[in-house]
């Protein structure tokens, strides 16, 4: 009883995604090639506490997240400074007495990011391959993960061939 106690512990603590820093992510790429999924969250956002909850504790989503990918969590309105392709990005306007909305990180005007949560998605040599805006339940992740982690992505054209693949697409992950 108590071996399976011990090991019903490691199981429970095993089911979190291995997060790090983007430019941890970064020099993790140079040794392994792996894509990047970034979590550009914001402390205030209700939707993104659901998807850290509901999705990102999803034992299907951290089994294949930790292998496939390298992932980031990043705070959209934070005040780090990140190193990227020759530049530094940070949060000139960040205001640390603020509760609630502060001004956006440059990293998430680099990337577009207009909505919180948006995961945004590099290939293997952090170059940009796009975003996913909103709350995703694990089933939902699903699709972009793989279609991503795949390279099916390139074979989209349109919104028709999107629609097919999704249709087409067979789920694994319990919700």
């Amino acid at each position: 009883i108590l071996f399976i106690a011990f090991v019903s512990s490691l199981t429970i603590s095993a089911q979190e995604i291995n997060w790090m820093t983007f430019e941890q992510a970064i020099a993790a790429q140079q040794k392994n090639p792996k894509k990047i999924m970034i979590d550009a969250f914001t402390t205030w956002c209700g939707p993104c506490k659901m998807l850290d909850r509901n999705t990102f504790h999803n034992p299907d989503v951290v089994a294949y997240v930790n292998k496939n990918y390298y992932a980031v969590k990043f705070n959209a309105e934070g005040n780090e400074q990140i190193n990227f392709k020759g530049k530094t990005f940070g949060n000139p306007n960040f205001d640390p007495n603020k509760k609630g909305r502060n001004s956006s990180h440059e990293l998430a005007g680099y990337y577009g990011v207009r909505a919180y949560p948006t995961i945004l998605f590099l290939d293997e040599k952090s170059d940009f391959i796009g975003p996913l805006v909103g709350y995703k339940t694990p089933k939902q992740l699903e699709l972009f993960l793989k279609i991503f982690k795949n390279d099916d992505y390139k074979n989209i054209k349109t919104k028709e061939d999107f629609e097919k693949y999704s249709s087409n697409f067979s789920s694994n992950f319990k919700n």
